[in-house]
């Protein structure tokens, strides 16, 4: 099933254009680097990464409560809309085994392959929808950064930190056997190589009339930005993986950037006899991106599983 929807998602608090004012009201550090662009809008220099920090912190603070939140120099910092998105399509896709309702509260669990520095996913599913989740990673200092930022927020009831010990695996290590999952979300890294993640950031930057082209307004790590073969080598792994925890989780699911990705995602999910297979399309301007979900249950184990869980 595919489903497409122009422009970001409709619960998506950012699909209006940004009030710099209140958020320069929500962190005022912000203001210096609010400025009029040519079309007379407020706005910031995207290239800039304090600029898009303190955005991304203006934004965390206002929307979603999150008063303390800051990442390690030069590790990712990510758009918050595009991120929101995913969260609120998961919502739609529980609402799909739950007779069109999005179950909420905290006995609804997620985790998130990757959390990163930000913990940004976690953040904002818990914040909109209450959700509890786990954060898992296999760097310790972005695993410490979010057990930091979690902390800071008063939200360890809320979200756990899991560090995956063994690179190899995706679940194995972070899935124990009493865990049950309502959805996986994951953001793969997407380039290939060290090499494919700077051109690929040279690009962004060029498009971005950034001066400097070495300059990361987004930042990102090695094992943010890139993973030997690029997203088709982590997404066919982490779907070959999920078969050993098809009873621990209802939804399985990851970004995909490279649309001519899916092929290949599709004919392995096919080959493993998923129960069901959704593909969902999102795009925020002129960006366009999917999540590919997947469950090994029934129709009426997923109805079950809900009722369960409520």
């Amino acid at each position: 099933m595919t489903t497409t929807e122009k422009g970001l998602h409709r619960r998506n608090p950012h699909n209006a254009d940004y009030d710099f004012k209140a958020l320069i009201q929500s962190e005022p550090k912000l203001a210096p680097f609010v400025h009029e662009n040519k079309y007379g809008n407020l706005s910031i220099d995207f290239s800039n990464a304090q600029a898009v920090l303190l955005l991304n912190k203006a934004l965390l603070s206002h929307f979603y409560k999150i008063k303390n939140w800051t990442i390690p120099k030069s590790y990712l910092c990510p758009p918050i809309p595009g991120r929101a998105d995913y969260i609120h399509y998961i919502a739609d896709l529980l609402s799909s085994s739950n007779k069109g309702v999005i179950p909420r509260g905290k006995h609804i669990k997620g985790l998130d392959i990757g959390t990163g520095a930000n913990c940004i996913y976690p953040i904002i599913g818990s914040s909109v929808y209450e959700w509890d989740f786990v954060g898992a990673d296999a760097d310790a200092v972005s695993l410490n950064s979010a057990k930091n930022i979690v902390s800071n927020n008063n939200l360890n009831g809320k979200i756990a930190c899991r560090l995956q010990t063994n690179p190899d695996n995706i679940f194995t290590g972070i899935i124990k056997k009493e865990d049950r999952f309502d959805f996986t979300l994951c953001n793969p890294p997407f380039h290939k190589s060290h090499s494919d993640a700077s051109k690929g950031t040279q690009r962004k930057n060029k498009n971005l009339k950034n001066i400097d082209a070495k300059a990361l307004n987004f930042g990102g790590q090695a094992n943010e930005l890139w993973y030997p073969g690029g997203e088709i080598a982590f997404i066919t792994k982490m779907i070959k993986q999920s078969v050993k925890f098809s009873k621990n989780c209802l939804w399985f699911s990851s970004l995909v950037s490279k649309k001519e990705n899916l092929a290949v995602i599709q004919k392995v999910l096919q080959e493993l006899r998923v129960a069901d297979l959704k593909i969902i399309e999102m795009s925020q301007g002129q960006k366009v991106s999917r999540i590919v979900a997947w469950t090994f249950l029934s129709t009426q184990e997923q109805e079950t599983w809900i009722k369960n869980r409520l």
